[in-house]
């Protein structure tokens, strides 16, 4: 027997729609519209790349106008600015009176050298003055002498001509008046005649003995000076075999050994004033016509900054560098420097105002500073550009960019030369 059931009597009722799940659904397509807008300008940056890079691998920066200063980098080192060398005077043995690094100060004597030939020779020379000299004093007196003989017979030709003339006045007045012959009247003018020639030879003669006897001064004189200067000269040879220091300072390095026998010439020790420093710093071969005496350096020494100037520059070139010294300008430089100590320094080449430019980067390694890539909305385009000066920090821009660019200042070698980057 079947039994009837209420299924004929059921109605299918449909639920209504509430409110609060329209607002969930328009909500989740306001948002779905607004991500879609926001990626729509990335989704065609990258649809336009040749290559996608992360940010956080690039560096940026912003090109800029201001005060451009060309400089160069260059490592030295600390060098006495006085270090003089000592070399043998003559040949000898050598006598070293005081070690290295010995505090020592000026005249006094460091070594001595036991030459015995030039001691010789100084003796032997210093005798043939004394006889020079006593030759010169010989001649003195001899021309003294000579003087008095030559004024002896000078006198006594005066006087003979005196009498002689007496002589003939007396004729003369005897003969006019007849008491005097003519033959003893003509005698009497032949001995005056007579007298004025011995007493004319005479004075002639003494003349002449004085001009001889200062010519032979003089020659002696001339020769007594040339020994003196000779011997003035071995003794300046021999005290030089006293080695005394030119300056206050250190006893630097010994060349020889005590009591060797040394040659003339030779290196023996050197000096080092440390009352004054300069840095001997070398520079690249590529900067040489750049440099010039006087240029302005800065010495960096325990992160403190010196100025200095260039004062030397080497006119050769030495495995691709350039030597110059530096001497420090204000006052005696930084204390408690030491020899051979190593310091960078900063050499200032140029300063011009107002010049494009942009930090210095890898980025002129990787594209030889013709093209660079130009930053704008996450994406990187390879721009043509020409640079010029380059100094430590900075490089500066001639044409390709404008002031407020950004550029990747860092390496694009991992950019292959694509010419748009999208930066992630």
């Amino acid at each position: 027997m079947k039994i009837a059931d209420t299924s004929s009597q059921d109605e299918v009722l449909q639920a209504k729609p509430k409110p609060k799940k329209l607002i969930y659904g328009a909500g989740a397509g306001l948002a779905l519209m607004l991500a879609i807008w926001t990626l729509a300008p990335a989704v065609q940056s990258w649809s336009q790349s040749d290559l996608s890079v992360s940010m956080s691998r690039v560096r940026i920066d912003t090109v800029r106008s201001s005060d451009f200063t060309r400089d160069i980098t260059a490592q030295g080192q600390v060098v006495a600015a006085v270090s003089p060398k000592l070399y043998a005077p003559a040949d000898g043995t050598i006598t070293l009176l005081l070690d290295a690094g010995t505090e020592v100060s000026k005249g006094e004597v460091l070594a001595s050298i036991d030459s015995p030939e030039l001691t010789s020779k100084l003796q032997q020379e210093q005798a043939t003055l004394y006889s020079l000299q006593t030759s010169y004093d010989r001649q003195k007196i001899l021309a003294k002498r000579q003087q008095l003989t030559d004024q002896k017979a000078v006198d006594i030709a005066q006087m003979t001509l005196t009498t002689a003339d007496r002589e003939k006045r007396r004729a003369d007045l005897g003969f006019d008046k007849g008491v005097v012959s003519k033959i003893e009247h003509e005698k009497a003018q032949d001995d005056l005649e007579t007298a004025k020639v011995q007493h004319r030879h005479a004075v002639e003669d003494a003349r002449l003995n004085v001009e001889n006897l200062d010519f032979e001064l003089k020659s002696l004189a001339q020769q007594l000076d040339r020994q003196r200067l000779l011997v003035d000269d071995y003794q300046r040879q021999v005290d030089a075999l006293n080695v005394r220091s030119p300056v206050n300072g250190l006893l630097g390095n010994l060349a020889v050994e005590n009591k060797t026998y040394i040659a003339k010439n030779q290196l023996i020790l050197s000096v080092v004033d440390l009352s004054q420093f300069e840095v001997e710093i070398a520079v690249p071969e590529s900067y040489a016509n750049d440099l010039s005496i006087g240029l302005p350096v800065e010495v960096t020494v325990e992160q403190k900054t010196y100025a200095g100037k260039l004062v030397t520059i080497s006119p050769e070139v030495f495995e691709n560098q350039v030597k110059g010294r530096v001497r420090f300008t204000e006052g005696e430089g930084p204390a408690a420097l030491r020899q051979n100590q190593r310091l960078s320094s900063r050499i200032l080449l140029e300063h011009r105002p107002d010049v494009l430019q942009v930090a210095r980067g890898q980025f002129l390694d990787s594209s030889n500073g013709r093209f660079a890539y130009k930053v704008s909305n996450g994406l990187a385009v390879k721009t043509p550009i020409e640079t010029g000066a380059r100094s430590i920090s900075a490089v500066e821009i001639l044409s390709g960019l404008k002031p407020g660019d950004q550029i990747i200042t860092s390496g694009t070698d991992s950019f292959n030369g694509a010419d748009t980057v999208q930066l992630n």
